[in-house]
């Protein structure tokens, strides 16, 4: 998924430290030193975050004599993010904040628990962006529906978000199957941070 850029030129499909991270199974935090020393080419975008082109991730992977998967360098389709709440300002903000900074990425959106997993069915995202509490199906039953279905996307990472932090603490979210959890109020800078790390 690519972060947005004023330049005019940008070289190639962009990669985010999280991508490179999963991709060499290690911690961001180690793809940031191969960056600050000059292993790993990257450039800061406008909001100061490191993108990597895939052109130079692959030269540093063939320069390490690390495996380059194929697939992953030919998968260049946008990356999809499924955004429920019953709160519809609030998914209208949501979706405006992922489209105000990141390129290449498709949107749906969802009201209630039951259109939802509807949604996820059809959608498959790669990014599901959960509210707990909802009418229907709550937020919990649809984390754990969705990790039951393999067929709706088997990699889908759910960021779970609520305002009722006294009755859904972190542990029970995330035993539910969510891979995060944010409290609202949302925070922009918080909820950006949680996307580079999930997509």
């Amino acid at each position: 998924m690519d972060k947005k850029n004023d330049s005019e030129y940008i070289p190639g499909p962009l990669l985010t430290t999280g991508e490179v991270a999963r991709y060499c199974h290690v911690s961001v935090m180690q793809v940031n030193r191969w960056i600050k020393n000059g292993t790993l080419k990257a450039f800061r975008n406008p909001g100061g975050r490191h993108r990597v082109s895939k052109d130079d991730f692959r030269a540093f992977l063939e320069y390490n004599r690390m495996p380059v998967v194929k697939e992953f360098f030919d998968d260049d389709r946008n990356r999809k993010i499924l955004i429920v709440d019953d709160d519809r300002d609030l998914v209208k903000g949501i979706r405006h904040l992922i489209e105000s900074n990141y390129v290449e990425v498709d949107i749906e959106v969802a009201y209630d628990g039951y259109e939802a997993l509807l949604k996820a069915g059809d959608f498959k995202p790669d990014l599901l962006i959960l509210d707990i509490m909802m009418p229907k199906i709550d937020g919990l039953a649809v984390c754990r529906r969705i990790r039951e279905n393999a067929g709706i996307n088997p990699d889908i990472r759910i960021l779970a978000i609520t305002g009722h932090s006294e009755a859904y603490d972190r542990e029970i979210v995330l035993d539910a199957g969510a891979d995060e959890f944010m409290l609202k109020p949302i925070d922009s800078d918080g909820m950006l941070a949680f996307i580079e790390k999930l997509i």
